[in-house]
Order: C-alpha cells, then sequence, then structure tokens
C-alpha cells in the first residue's frame, strides 16, 4: 500500500493556537562581548565626549586636537570597562538592578582614573605637572556617568530580548504547526497503525519532538547538530505525504555540530521549501540542504526547486515572509552583526531560460556563543 496516496491530506484556516509562556528568568544585561555591542558601545561613548569637545573651541581643527585628546583616554577605558563587565556578566547579571548601577559608576570612575594615570605619571616625572587630585574628578565622574549611561542601555536591551524572542517564536508557532499539517501527520500516523505499527510510532515521536522544541524556553539556544536532527524529523514526516514527489539530499559538515543557534532556524526554513517549492507543483520537486565551513562562520544553505507556475514576487508570499522574518530576528537578538541571513530567488545554471530555486542560507560564527 503506497501511504503517501492513501494519507488524506486536510485544510483548515490558517490560524494557529494562542500559547504562550511566560518566565521570571531574563536574558543577562552583561553578556557584552559581542563584537555589536562592543562597537555601539564605544560609539555611544565618544559622540558626547566630540560635541564636549565642540564646546570652547575657536575652530574645527582645535574641537578635533581637543577630542582625539579625549579619545586617547577615554577608548582605552571603554574597552577596559567592557572586558571587566564581559568576565564578571555572570554574576552581575544576577544582582539586583541598583547595585548593578552602583558597580557600573564606580568601575567607570575606576578605568577613566586608571587611564588618566599615565599621562600624570609623565607629567609628574618631567616635573610639568601642577594639577590638583581635584583636577582629575571631572574625567573620572565623566567615565563614571557614561558607564551608568551604558548599563541602562544594556539593561532595556535585555529587557527586550524575551518578549521579543517571545513573541518571534509565538507567530513561528503558528505559521509552522498548522492545523492541517498536524492533522495529515496525524492521519499518517493512524493508517500506518495497521501495516507498519513501529513506523506509526516514530511518526508521532517526530511530531512530539517538533513541539517539544517549539515549545521550549524563548531565550533558550540549540546548536547545529539539534537542528538538522529536528529538520531530518519533519523531513521523515513530510515523506510519508509526499512519497516519491518529495527528493530530499543532505551535505553536512559533521565538525560543525556543536556551533550555536537560536532553536528552530533550520527547520521552517526546510518547511517553507517543501511548501512553496515541492506541494505546489503536482510532479514535486527537490530539496538540498547544506551544512558547511566557510570564511570562520557555519553557513547553512537550503535550496528548492520553484513551481514553474510560480512568479518571481510569489516565492516569497503566502506565509514564508513571515517565517523567514523571525528567523532573521532570532538569529540577530543572539548573534547581532556577526549573523548573516539571505533569502531570494537564484538561477539553477548558467543556461538561458533556466528554472529558477528559491535559495535561503544562514552564516553564523562557529564558535559558540552564551547567553551568560
Amino acid at each position: 500500500m503506497d501511504i503517501a496516496q492513501n494519507v488524506q491530506t486536510m485544510d483548515f484556516n490558517e490560524t494557529g493556537p494562542a500559547v504562550a509562556t511566560e518566565r521570571g528568568d531574563e536574558a543577562n544585561p552583561f553578556a557584552v562581548c559581542r563584537m555589536g555591542i562592543l562597537w555601539r558601545v564605544i560609539v555611544c561613548v565618544q559622540l558626547p565626549l566630540a560635541l564636549g569637545a565642540l564646546f570652547g573651541s575657536t575652530s574645527l581643527g582645535m574641537a578635533l586636537t581637543r577630542w582625539a585628546e579625549a579619545s586617547v583616554v577615554s577608548v582605552p577605558a571603554t574597552l577596559l570597562w567592557l572586558l571587566i563587565v564581559c568576565l564578571g556578566a555572570a554574576r552581575l547579571g544576577r544582582w539586583p538592578g541598583w547595585m548593578q548601577i552602583a558597580v557600573a559608576f564606580a568601575t567607570g570612575c575606576a578605568v577613566a582614573g586608571l587611564a588618566l594615570w599615565p599621562s600624570w605619571w609623565i607629567e609628574w616625572t618631567l616635573g610639568e605637572t601642577t594639577r590638583s587630585w581635584w583636577a582629575w574628578m571631572p574625567a573620572v565622574l565623566t567615565g563614571g556617568a557614561l558607564a551608568v549611561a551604558v548599563t541602562v542601555w544594556l539593561r532595556a536591551r535585555a529587557s527586550d530580548v524575551v518578549p521579543t524572542n517571545a513573541q518571534a517564536r509565538l507567530a513561528e508557532l503558528q505559521a509552522r504547526i498548522r492545523p492541517h499539517f498536524l492533522f495529515n501527520t496525524l492521519n499518517t500516523a493512524i493508517a500506518l497503525v495497521q501495516i507498519d505499527p513501529r513506523r506509526a510510532e516514530a511518526v508521532l515521536e517526530d511530531l512530539a519532538e517538533l513541539f517539544r522544541e517549539a515549545l521550549a524556553s524563548p531565550h533558550a539556544q540549540s546548536t547545529l547538530g539539534q537542528e538538522v536532527a529536528l529538520a531530518k524529523r519533519y523531513l521523515d514526516i513530510e515523506s510519508l505525504r509526499f512519497g516519491e514527489r518529495l527528493k530530499v539530499s543532505w551535505q553536512v559538515d559533521e565538525s560543525l555540530a556543536a556551533t550555536v543557534l537560536p532553536p528552530l532556524v533550520l527547520q521552517p526554513l526546510v518547511e517553507n521549501a517543501v511548501r512553496h517549492g515541492v506541494e505546489p507543483c503536482p510532479q514535486g520537486g527537490w530539496v538540498h540542504i547544506e551544512v558547511q565551513p566557510q570564511a570562520g562562520k557555519a553557513v547553512l544553505t537550503i535550496s528548492n526547486s520553484v513551481a514553474a507556475q510560480a512568479g518571481t514576487s510569489s516565492a516569497l508570499t503566502g506565509g514564508q515572509g513571515m517565517a523567514l522574518r523571525n528567523v532573521r530576528q532570532r538569529l540577530h537578538l543572539m548573534y547581532d552583526v556577526e549573523a548573516d541571513f539571505m533569502a531570494a530567488l537564484q538561477p539553477q545554471g548558467a543556461a538561458q531560460g533556466a528554472a529558477p530555486m528559491f535559495v535561503a542560507r544562514v552564516a553564523v560564527p562557529m564558535a559558540g556563543l552564551e547567553w551568560a
């Protein structure tokens, strides 16, 4: 018996369950060991210093000179403060807000004073210094104030991570585990119970794993190996429904299995490939998943055939845009500017008039990243 022909397809409204979970834990605001946050903090510190250099300056050249002199002190101080915060992120994240602000102010004052000390020592050695300790106070207090401002921004950013991530995951859950997919899978299991009980059990286990991942913690993290395994579970389910209409190929570098990813990055892209590339085409289609290292990053490439009647714009409509936006959003929340995401129609070959294919590509740093 051909299971793909005997499973009855059932279509329902594209509205998913309103599932939401609440958790009291939050993302650590002091997890600053990321390139995107580092350069944002440096720019945010340099901007007020540049504006301050304009006051009392009689020319642009004088203002630039004063800003350069301030940068010699402020840039090392900023980097030192970020290093201290990064090393102590796990402990700082558990302290109450007022204590985080107090520690930020104290360390900001300390690093500003430490950055000033070499110039003061040189002047003192040459016998040219006539300044008292009070002359240090404006720079020291400015360092503390800027550290507090950065801390307030980091806390505000962290408070947005979990709700935004949870909202994206809820939308993804509604778009991905649709009623017709659920009922198709259950019908597949029912059809298999009499003829292949072991296979029916495997289908239900795959379905349970998909739901378990979808209902996981909003700011949990996964690995590339787990994402590949989850995508294979999904494709195992769909292969029973489509039969020979669905052709799947894999090319995975196993050395990248430990690469950290947000949950549900690969599976929604694979589902889009099946739903928008294979399902609309009567003769079926193909999906190719490739995971390879490239320039210090783990690159996931999901390509699929496109139905002949699909136009350039239709490949990105019909619900696919929501899934792509959610994947891009989760990558940004975890990796900021260090992750790359692209999704577009591309030609299959150099021949003129060759059928297009849809390609989604994700690139993330190969080194693991932790939410401290």
